[in-house]
């Protein structure tokens, strides 16, 4: 649910830390991981599927001490380390590599595209969705593609896994939309999993559900969007109603404290006051952010990464049902300016947890950033994440 431009605010709040030399083991090789047919949890099966994959550091001879990491609404498997000498870090770089909180020189850590991942243009993204080749026409799947789940983003990246020959993980973590398949995940491999390090993300109700319906709603509004057949040589896509869907998302995912650097500001030209099709300060930034990463995303792909938030824990008749069985161990992290996840949503998650007899941690994530916060300002709690890998 964070976008490019909000990485790129992550980037900067990360230049003001103290840097790190550069070592050569935080440059990382992308991988692709060849599922074959995949059997979706709706029934239908995806022929060929395949996704990107990063690791660092080295698994143990018992197979156990690995760590998941998930991402969220719009990113892919490049949570750590470089992908090229000099290139950007990944977006939990602060706390996971050699010496920091989740210890590659201690851990095997791996990161995964999930399926129908929004990056389809993006040459260091590997997935399957409704912009592949359907192998039965010949022509990309569009609205043809099968639905997916949170749960089949968790039952591809258990087929890596195995592959890797990971016996059991000692930490699934991710934000947001990782942190959702970090809840699954608890819940589907209770046995599997020793800890789950969910951060700003907790239930999917329907108010939440209805809030993923918002941000869509403008890609099918587009003319372009032609009920998702837009792929055809000499047709558009709909950028703009996916510019517009991003807009949304990047407010949502931020705090009115970010937003203060814009209050009574005027773009350059622009007098609101006179003219009805002038912008202010902010209207305008949104527009630039979110253009720029409508061009970075496929809007198909947008729809169906919607779709398996709505299907979060779809397998089970309620929240407090699957997490009875679940992982014991928990280090819940919300940030009180989230306004996405509540924070009075994360409480509520916290109390059914502690009710199903599981041992619960909370720390927050703060800055002013609000969602974002659990991209951009974990460093902080490095110690925190420490001594709950340790315990």
């Amino acid at each position: 649910m964070i976008g490019r431009r909000d990485l790129l605010a992550a980037a900067a709040l990360a230049a003001t830390l103290p840097a790190r030399p550069a070592a050569a083991q935080e440059v990382v090789e992308k991988r692709v991981f060849e599922a074959g047919a995949f059997p979706t949890r709706g029934g239908a099966t995806i022929p060929n599927a395949r996704i990107g994959y990063q690791t660092m550091g080295r698994l143990n001879d018992a197979g156990d001490n690995a760590v998941l990491i998930c991402h969220f609404f719009s990113g892919n498997s490049h949570a750590f380390g470089r992908l090229s000498a000099g290139g950007p870090a990944g977006y939990w770089d602060a706390i996971i590599g050699p010496g920091k909180a989740i210890d590659t020189d201690r851990y095997f850590v791996v990161s995964a595209d999930t399926l129908v991942n929004v990056n389809v243009p993006d040459a260091n993204t590997v997935t399957t969705g409704p912009a592949s080749i359907n192998p039965d026409t010949g022509r990309p799947w569009g609205m043809g593609f099968p639905v997916v789940a949170m749960r089949d983003f968790v039952e591809i990246q258990k087929r890596l896994l195995d592959s890797l020959g990971v016996k059991r993980l000692a930490l699934v973590a991710g934000p947001s939309n990782g942190g959702l398949q970090t809840i699954e995940w608890a819940a589907a491999y209770p046995e599997f999993v020793a800890r789950a390090m969910p951060v700003i993300a907790a239930e999917i109700d329907a108010w939440m559900q209805g809030w993923l319906d918002i941000w869509e709603a403008p890609i099918r509004l587009d003319p372009n969007w032609r009920e998702g057949d837009y792929y055809g040589q000499g047709r558009e896509p709909p950028l703009r109603g996916l510019a517009e869907a991003w807009k949304i998302v990047t407010l949502h995912a931020r705090d009115r404290q970010w937003a203060r650097q814009y209050d009574r500001k005027l773009p350059e030209g622009q007098d609101p006051a006179r003219r009805i099709g002038d912008r202010f300060a902010i209207e305008k930034w949104l527009d630039d952010a979110a253009a720029a990463r409508a061009r970075t995303s496929d809007a198909n792909s947008f729809l169906y990464m919607v779709r398996a938030n709505q299907l979060f824990l779809n397998d089970y008749p309620g929240l407090e049902a699957a997490m009875q069985g679940a992982a014991r161990r928990w280090l819940i992290i919300p940030s009180p300016t989230d306004r996405v996840f509540l924070l009075d949503g994360a409480r509520e998650f916290i109390e059914v947890l502690r009710k199903a007899g599981k041992q619960v941690d909370v720390a927050e994530v703060t800055g002013p950033l609000g969602h974002l916060n659990g991209v951009a300002a974990m460093a902080p709690l490095a110690d925190r994440i420490r001594a709950f890998l340790a315990a």
